[in-house]
């Protein structure tokens, strides 16, 4: 659909109008070598399925509504279902058409089933049993929980990795059943010819802070797919949905970036933008830039401060709304959309601009990341560390090109020192640059500088054994000369839509007895508390020892050992605070066991810490870390 702009006196008049108005074994892919029970269940469901017709379920009530982008754009736990809740000794029967991406290549862009406890996403007593996917991949991720037994699932299509064929299987209509009527647990998914079943006989713990309520409630989340409900036996909370029309309520704008570069056109400013459309009924739908009439308020032509607003004008079936939905959000157009240091035309004199002092305790090492940019004139026309005390005053001052001065800089071995100053210094014009500087805690310190070039050469310099230095008392900075450095590492989309582990950093070795640290800013979407940077830590082939995230919560086999300290009084609070939070994460390696430490400076002014203490058991010849998103983006500093 074409895009139209409609100026800002027509957007002004709608919003006062709405304001006052391993490959499939064998060659048969369906065969079940399973218990009888599974085969004769499975039987039993696709012959109750022939006819198609959903009067053949008893007390099948209709409910129409879709679930993920229908261009199968959504990333996992992006969108859900409505909430259904099974008390104990029921039974919930549940049909929908399973969209699978024809392009799909993965195993796991279906959906999942999510049982919890009878409490909202995001409540401070929600706790969840585990998920079920479609998928059935034993080796793999197909299920999940503290409370989930893999080895009670069966399925007439196993897949060995994530790459197997087979997944457009999994589509059409599917019948999902969650029995309690038992006892157990009981769990089919089937669309007469795939199925997979969980069986549980042995009653489920009882989650509910209140243990007098036995009720669990389930959700379902797609992934590179959609699904499309057509009716369920318990409605759900909200009500069921008809299948009339319905006209929308309200819209609520995602992905709006928060800083937008002078001069950048409109459509490309936005084009990632979507829109949540409330209608009757409780329903909602996501609905993409190309769809939406936007326009700028008052303009996008000057720097500062501006509101975007949207027009929605049709109902869910895409007819002329009685009356369209309008929503707004703001953002800032600015000259650049990094933090600098120094003036963006390299004018700026030596010693003319700073950045803040960052403190490094005893055996630790402090990472950074940056671009470099130089007027080109000289060697020195780039950055410089510097070497201080809190108190500013210098133990050593140490520049990219091979030379330094201060008490402590007499002692150090240089090594580096380019082959080709000339080819080097060209190369040093936005280039991707990665310094470490140790705190040996002897009243030593080390700074190590990595130079990406714009040639693809790697370039090192580091200065080794700086002395006169307190431990206790030991901090750096960056200044310039005839340069400037831009913090502009970015992990994850901008927007904030990245899914979960959906991009990551690069890794980085602790080495035992040392402490390696990082920086940055966090941004996120701000839907869920896990909406926030991840800690992968991880041996040199990236198999994992454990996943921490910022708000208390990790898994992988070492996770269960460590103690977890931080936890915030209030999680609301801290995760407004989140966005654009100013954090520090800090791996330590312990020699068999490894600690995260994190650090965040929230929007707030407020300082909240997360530890994970005693990560357990680690190699320590074999320790890495990296940082992961999910539905959130890092700018490293």
């Amino acid at each position: 659909m074409k895009k139209i702009f409609l100026s800002a006196i027509t957007v002004i008049g709608y919003c006062l109008l709405v304001i006052f108005s391993s490959s499939c074994e064998g060659g048969d892919l369906y065969s079940v070598n399973a218990p009888d029970w599974i085969s004769a269940m499975a039987d039993s469901i696709a012959n109750a399925n022939k006819g198609g017709g959903e009067d053949e379920i008893e007390g099948l009530e209709e409910d129409v509504y879709t679930v993920g982008a229908t261009d199968y754009s959504s990333g996992w736990w992006a969108q859900f279902s409505k909430y259904y809740q099974i008390p104990e000794g029921q039974k919930w029967v549940t049909q929908f058409n399973l969209n699978i991406n024809p392009s799909a290549s993965n195993t796991y862009k279906n959906f999942a089933l999510i049982i919890t406890n009878d409490e909202d996403r995001g409540a401070g007593n929600y706790k969840e049993y585990g998920a079920i996917r479609y998928d059935n991949q034993p080796s793999g991720n197909s299920e999940w929980g503290d409370y989930i037994d893999r080895s009670l699932v069966q399925s007439t299509l196993t897949f060995g990795s994530d790459t197997d064929s087979g997944i457009e299987n999994l589509g059409g209509k599917v019948t999902l059943t969650v029995d309690r009527t038992d006892g157990g647990l009981l769990v089919s998914m089937t669309n007469g010819t795939v199925t997979k079943i969980y069986k549980q006989t042995t009653p489920l713990v009882n989650l509910n802070a209140d243990q007098s309520n036995t009720t669990i409630r389930c959700f379902l989340v797609p992934e590179g797919s959609y699904i499309s409900f057509l009716g369920s036996t318990i409605e759900p909370i909200g009500g069921f949905t008809s299948k009339e029309d319905k006209q929308p309520l309200s819209m609520t704008l995602n992905s709006v970036p928060k800083k937008v570069l002078l001069g950048t056109a409109f459509e490309d400013a936005f084009a990632n933008v979507t829109a949540t459309v409330q209608f009757e009924q409780g329903v909602s739908m996501e609905v993409k830039a190309s769809e939406l009439t936007l326009q700028a308020i008052p303009d996008m032509n000057s720097l500062g401060t501006k509101t975007l607003v949207a027009a929605y004008g049709k109902t869910f079936k895409g007819e002329g709304a009685a009356a369209p939905v309008i929503g707004s959000a703001q953002f800032e157009v600015v000259d650049k959309l990094y933090t600098s240091i120094g003036a963006t035309d390299n004018s700026t004199p030596f010693w003319g601009a700073h950045s803040d002092n960052i403190k490094v305790g005893p055996k630790e090492t402090f990472v950074s990341s940056f671009t470099n940019y130089t007027n080109g004139q000289n060697n020195w026309n780039n950055f410089c560390v510097v070497l201080c005390r809190a108190d500013n005053s210098e133990y050593a001052v140490v520049r990219a090109d091979n030379y330094g001065w201060g008490d402590g800089y007499g002692a150090c071995t240089l090594s580096g020192g380019q082959a080709d100053w000339g080819a080097w210094l060209k190369a040093m014009d936005g280039a991707k640059v990665t310094t470490y500087v140790t705190n040996n805690g002897d009243g030593t310190a080390d700074v190590k500088a990595v130079m990406l070039g714009n040639d693809g050469n790697t370039y090192i310099q580091e200065y080794k054994g700086i002395n006169t230095i307190d431990p206790n008392d030991f901090y750096f900075r960056f200044t310039v000369d005839g340069s400037h450095i831009e913090y502009d590492t970015v992990i994850g989309e901008e927007n904030n839509t990245s899914p979960f582990w959906g991009a990551h950093s690069e890794m980085i070795n602790v080495p035992v007895g040392k402490t390696y640290s990082i920086r940055f800013r966090n941004f996120t979407n701000g839907q869920n508390n896990w909406n926030n940077f991840c800690v992968v830590l991880t041996r040199e082939d990236n198999s994992e020892y454990a996943v921490v995230r910022a708000d208390n919560y990790g898994w992988g086999d070492s996770y269960g050992a460590c103690t977890l300290s931080g936890g915030q009084a209030d999680w609301g609070a801290w995760l407004k605070a989140m966005d654009e939070a100013l954090v520090t994460v800090s791996v330590t390696n312990n020699g068999g066991k490894a600690d995260v430490k994190c650090v965040m400076l929230g929007n707030d002014g407020v300082t909240y810490k997360q530890d994970y203490i005693g990560i357990s058991p680690t190699d320590g010849d074999n320790l890495f870390f990296r940082l992961t998103v999910d539905g959130c983006h890092m700018v490293f500093e």
